[in-house]
């Protein structure tokens, strides 16, 4: 069975979510950042797996819940720290963020019986979902992260592996990606409090 990495900021005012502001105050978008983990975590939860793993920056509060393994991210790049989070792992694992709340448990049961490797690109270039069934750390160290080409970059580095491709998701980035993600996840935690916030706005 598969063990399932989620890679996580404490959801902490000016430390997350920080090109949500504006329109939204550091406080409102780290309240939104917790709400996108929780749902996230919430997923995860209810995916069968052999191990939960949070790789987290900072501390857990109480939006994690039971059945979780907290790992500390390490130091370095994005590039190193997910490479470090696949190293921690000694059968399949599937990687993904906290940034894709709309996820499903039926997109995280993935099946590496015939593949090598799962790849979620994400709509603005990036990747939602890695998933590896030797966990490599060279498959991820040296990926520029954070640019428009980050995913096809890290899907390159997938070469020679049999690959099966995840929907595309968007990534939580700015305030139109909110709202557009909170319409593909309406009964969650995110959509709530974006609607919250928004209607406070108007």
């Amino acid at each position: 069975m598969t063990t399932l990495l989620v890679i996580a900021k404490e959801p902490r005012p000016g430390r997350v979510k920080t090109r949500l502001t504006p329109p939204f105050t550091p406080t409102e978008a780290a309240a939104l950042a917790e709400a996108s983990l929780a749902d996230t975590l919430d997923v995860v939860a209810r995916t069968p797996a052999r191990r939960r793993v949070l790789v987290l920056e900072g501390a857990p509060g109480p939006w994690l819940p039971p059945g979780f393994e907290v790992v500390r991210q390490c130091a370095g790049g994005l590039d190193e720290r997910l490479a470090a989070a696949f190293a921690g792992c000694d059968g399949p694992a599937l990687l993904i963020g906290m940034d894709t709340p709309q996820v499903t448990p039926e997109l995280l049961t993935v099946d590496f019986a015939d593949c090598d490797a799962y790849f979620g690109p994400a709509e603005d270039g990036g990747f939602w979902a890695l998933g590896l069934a030797e966990p490599d750390p060279s498959r991820l160290r040296g990926v520029p992260m954070s640019t428009p080409h980050t995913g096809a970059a890290q899907r390159a580095r997938l070469t020679g592996l049999r690959v099966r491709e995840l929907p595309p998701l968007r990534d939580v980035d700015t305030a139109s990606d909110a709202e557009l993600v909170a319409r593909a996840a309406p009964g969650g935690r995110f959509a709530a409090q974006l609607a919250r916030l928004t209607e406070v706005v108007r």
